[in-house]
């Protein structure tokens, strides 16, 4: 399997009262499909993995499998800290129906690239889907190095990496030690989307897509169209609401973009706070900036 375009990191939509909201998950994912995009990315860090519990991370994940029906992959993220806890959880997410699983390097702890390769190793031997390996370290503390990822890239069922350093330099790197692989390199971090494509990256999992999802699909689609031009005006079409994201601690202003766009996908979750005072202003500016009138999703 080839993994490759835009793939939306959804949100995990909540009631105020912090529990899941599945209605507005199905809307969501619809709302997404509806506007092209080529796959749908459940339980990330926007998503919010890391804050719920097992129970909850299976229910989310059955139902955004249930609201795509087949219409496009479906991405989930089924990382844990333990190997055996990763295997098992991964296992049940295969059991629901997903395509992908997506694997985080471990958190908290700081395994060397021996032991992560290790880790990934045992894993893809012991799970039927494919793995999308998950760079993040400014989150997990550690970094999967170029030479590992070769190392991985090898292995018959890791079919690609997301990664979300920020550093094009290491996106750079992981195309280069992997090009003899069938092995896909995706942007991570939506302002490296056009630079990742441009180096010969497949795609991107992009958390803009909730709010903009035609802008970051347009970014893909003019590229692959040949027009760098187009591309790179879609491209620097998200930076005003990229450049909300220091407002607050992830994912609470991306979720009251989206909340003040009309995209019912509720508060963060707690300890996170809502958006309030001048970064709320601030966000409004910003959506009046792109022509959207600021407000509140309706009640579901």
């Amino acid at each position: 399997m080839k993994v490759e375009g835009i793939i939306p990191a959804i949100l995990t939509p909540l009631t105020k009262e912090q529990a899941f909201h599945p209605g507005a998950a199905e809307k969501l994912v619809n709302r997404l499909i509806d506007s092209g995009v080529h796959g749908i990315f459940a339980l990330g860090t926007n998503g919010e993995f890391h804050l719920f519990s097992q129970e909850e991370k299976l229910q989310i994940a059955e139902t955004v499998v249930k609201a795509v029906n087949k219409r496009v992959p479906v991405f989930i993220g089924a990382g844990e800290n333990s190997t055996e806890a990763t295997i098992s959880l991964f296992n049940q997410m295969a059991d629901l129906g997903a395509d992908v699983l997506s694997i985080i390097t471990p958190y908290f702890v700081a395994p060397s690239q021996e032991e992560l390769y290790q880790h990934f190793r045992t894993i893809s031997e012991n799970v039927a889907l494919p793995v999308l390996l998950y760079n993040i370290p400014s989150r997990t503390g550690v970094s999967l190095e170029p030479e590992t990822v070769e190392r991985l890239a090898a292995l018959p069922n890791i079919i690609g990496i997301k990664d979300s350093s920020g550093s094009f330099a290491n996106i750079k790197a992981y195309l280069e030690r992997t090009k003899e692989q069938s092995f896909s390199v995706l942007a991570g971090t939506d302002s490296l989307i056009l630079d990742t494509l441009k180096a010969g990256g497949t795609g991107a999992v992009a958390a803009t897509a909730n709010v903009f999802p035609h802008t970051v699909v347009s970014i893909y689609e003019s590229f692959k169209q040949g027009n760098i031009e187009e591309s790179e005006h879609y491209q620097q079409q998200l930076q005003p609401l990229r450049d909300t994201f220091s407002l607050g601690s992830l994912p609470a202003p991306l979720k009251k973009a989206a909340e003040l766009a009309g995209i019912d996908v509720g508060p963060p979750k707690r300890p996170i706070a809502e958006l309030s005072g001048e970064p709320l202003l601030k966000v409004k500016k910003m959506l009046e900036g792109y022509g959207i009138e600021a407000k509140l999703a309706k009640e579901q």
